[in-house]
Parts: C-alpha cells; sequence; structure tokens
C-alpha cells in the first residue's frame, strides 16, 4: 500500500531528522584532535568539509532517488558493479560505522574517568560497551523521547560551552593561525568530516518526503547549512578562547581546558560534562542497536547456504546480530589509536560512499541534466579524504 501524502514529512521534519543524523556526540572528540593537527586552521577546515560534503550529499539523495529499494547502499553499487560490488558496498559502510563506535566506546570511557578516577579509560569504556550491548541485546531500544532528549543533549553541550567560550575570547589565540603549515588544513578533513557523517541517513527519505524531487535536496541543504554553523560558532568559540598549549596539557575531553579557562564556573562546566556523557551514551546505544539491523539485512543478501541456514533456523537474529556488532566495536575499541579510528571510519565510510556515487556516472541522462557536475565534485572530495586517511594510516604503522 502506498504512503498517502497526507502522512508524509515535508522540508522542515526532513530538515531536522538530517540534522539529528549528522549531530552526534562524535563532535565531542573532535576539538582536540583538531586543535592539535590544525591549529586555529581548523576553522577552515570546517568550513571546506561543510561544502564538499554537500556536493557528496546531493548525488547520495540522487542515487536514492533513482534507486528508492531497501538495501541502500547494497542496491546503488550494484547498479553497475553487481552483487558483489554491492556487498562490498554495505560492508565497507557497516564497517566504517562500528570503528566510529569503537571511537565513541573510548569517548565514554575518557569522559567517565573524570568521576570514576580509580579505573582506566579501556576499563570504563569496556563497562560502557558491555551494558550498552546487553541492554539492547535484552530490547530496551532508545523511544522516540529518548531520542529527543538524546538531541538536547548533544545541543545544549554546543550551545552553552559557544557562549562561554565567546565571552572569553581572546583573538590573540588565532596566532599562529596556521602552527602546522597549510597542508594540515587539507589533512585534518578526515577528522572533519567525521562530524558530518550521517548525512546519508537523510538521503533515504526519498520514500517518505512529500514532493521528494524538489524537497529532498532542500532538507539536505538546509541541514547541512545548520549543522555546519552550528559546528563553526563551536569550534571557532574554542579556538578564541582555549590557547593551543592547554589542548595540548589537557589531551582529552574538552571539560579539562574549560575548567582552567573558567575557574569560577564549574558547576558549568560539569553539566556540559554530563551532558556530553549523556550525548555518548545515547548515540552508542541507538547505534549498536541499528547496527545489528544493518548487519541482518547484509547477512540475507549473502547467497551461500551457512549464512542461509543460520537464517532459516533463527539462530542469526537481530539479538545475536547486536552481540556479533558489540564484540566488533570491542574489537575497534582495543586496537585502534585515538587518531587512527578518524582515519579508518574515514576511508570505509568514503569507499561505500564512492561505489554508490559510481552508479551516478553510468547513466547517460545524469550527464544530460549535467547531475554529474556536481556528483564529480563528491567524488574528487571523497577522494581527497581517501587520500589523507590512507597517507595519515601509513604514517602511522
Amino acid at each position: 500500500m502506498s504512503t498517502g501524502n497526507s502522512e508524509k514529512i515535508g522540508v522542515t521534519t526532513a530538515t531536522i531528522v538530517g540534522m539529528n543524523a549528522m549531530i552526534g556526540a562524535g563532535i565531542f572528540a573532535i576539538p582536540t584532535s583538531l586543535a592539535l593537527g590544525a591549529g586555529p586552521a581548523g576553522i577552515i577546515t570546517f568550513a571546506l568539509m561543510a561544502v564538499s560534503v554537500w556536493f557528496m550529499a546531493q548525488s547520495i539523495a540522487r542515487v536514492a532517488q533513482l534507486y528508492p529499494q531497501e538495501g541502500s547502499f547494497y542496491t546503488y553499487a550494484k547498479q553497475w558493479g553487481g552483487h558483489y560490488v554491492g556487498l562490498l558496498a554495505s560492508s565497507f559502510y557497516l564497517i566504517g560505522l562500528l570503528i566510529a563506535m569503537g571511537l565513541l566506546t573510548h569517548a565514554a570511557g575518557d569522559h567517565l574517568v573524570r568521576y570514576l578516577p580509580e579505573f582506566s579509560v579501556y576499563t570504563l569504556g569496556l563497562c560502557t560497551l558491555i551494558g550498552l550491548t546487553v541492554l539492547n541485546i535484552l530490547g530496551a531500544s532508545l523511544s522516540s523521547l529518548g531520542q529527543q532528549i538524546l538531541i538536547i543533549c548533544t545541543v545544549f553541550p554546543l550551545i552553552v560551552t559557544a557562549v562561554m567560550c565567546f565571552l572569553k575570547a581572546d583573538f590573540a589565540n588565532l596566532f599562529p593561525f596556521i602552527p602546522y603549515g597549510s597542508l594540515s588544513i587539507l589533512k585534518a578533513t578526515r577528522v572533519v568530516a567525521f562530524s558530518f557523517f550521517g548525512f546519508e541517513a537523510a538521503a533515504s527519505l526519498f520514500n517518505i518526503i512529500k514532493n521528494p524531487e524538489e524537497n529532498l535536496p532542500k532538507a539536505l541543504t538546509y541541514s547541512l547549512i545548520i549543522v555546519s554553523g552550528l559546528y563553526l560558532i563551536f569550534v571557532t568559540s574554542l579556538v578564541l578562547a582555549v590557547p593551543l598549549d592547554l589542548f595540548k596539557q589537557y589531551p582529552g575531553p574538552i571539560a579539562g581546558p574549560l575548567s582552567i579557562i573558567f575557574p569560577h564556573s564549574k558547576w558549568v562546566i560539569e553539566a556540559v560534562h554530563i551532558s556530553s556523557i549523556s550525548a555518548i551514551l545515547g548515540t552508542l546505544h541507538s547505534m549498536i542497536w541499528s547496527s545489528g539491523y544493518l548487519f541482518l539485512t547484509l547477512m540475507k543478501k549473502f547467497r551461500n547456504k551457512p549464512t542461509q541456514l543460520l537464517l532459516a533456523h533463527g539462530i542469526m537474529n537481530h539479538r545475536t546480530a547486536t552481540l556479533c556488532m558489540g564484540l566488533a566495536i570491542f574489537i575497534s575499541f582495543k586496537t585502534l589509536t585515538n587518531e587512527m579510528f578518524f582515519d579508518f571510519t574515514a576511508l570505509f565510510l568514503i569507499l561505500a560512499f564512492s561505489l554508490s556515487m559510481i552508479t551516478l556516472l553510468t547513466l547517460k541522462e545524469e550527464w544530460k541534466s549535467k547531475q554529474n557536475y556536481i556528483t564529480l565534485a563528491g567524488l574528487a572530495t571523497a577522494a581527497m579524504i581517501f587520500y589523507f586517511a590512507v597517507a595519515d594510516i601509513i604514517t602511522s604503522v
């Protein structure tokens, strides 16, 4: 049965959905890495990525419009590469998400150690992951109210931190503006891209949005503008208020350097820190749940007998899939260092996006409509992020 037009969402709701998908707890893991990698010039990196991600978002939205069937990245890449390329694209996307959750698990431990200093970051992160995985296996998923609380807990610390930091702004902190060289602005793209990942979720709204050909691109554009503006305000305020040396001295959560800048506002700092913890835990909880469904959907695409038997006998279900995802996140958390989380997340997600966008290049209509100029810009953006992610991995090995 088709969905009636009255049941479909408008541009405003679609824009909010897009914002919720992009604004995640990952933004709290970025400022320190960005400051130590690009310095104040990281502001330029954010502005550059806001424009660049728009090209990728428009391209993914176009593929979703042409192939609105279930399966997303599998369906998109399958159009030009067949079954196995579709499996690769879907697998890359899932792996990228799992690596990102490894970073959030580390961030959870890093934030919780402030209140439980007798335990290590590793122990606290591991306990958090185990607890949230068990909750999901038991079926304790976030309600719609929980999702609303989650976005409030995410946006609240961003806004409060920005307001406080602007009150302590010192333009001297902008200099030297590019302490690590001009190339650092581009190298930092693989870190900043992490905060924009999630835009692809909004592209899947094609079937439930009114007048999707016109409104979906609008919703993506509006959500990117709002989120980019919020991110830029947040990062700019931190750069203006926090000297670079403080980021070096306190390489963990932003509550560390902020407590030095605002020694008489400890209760506000604690509120921001607790809100950040809530956002991280909520994001982890919901993503463990959704990744279980993604994994189950991917398993259904495999055509080998063992996989089909596991599915047919109910051995592989959402609960066992969730357990598998918890184990995969643990491997990510256990094996990767902080910077490598950004690199590998970017690497795998960009591969999934690129394999999907290539489909547009095979369609004559897309060349005639000049849509593929946007697609080429999106692929160029993906190539840039991919290059710097790979270069950083090679350097780190």
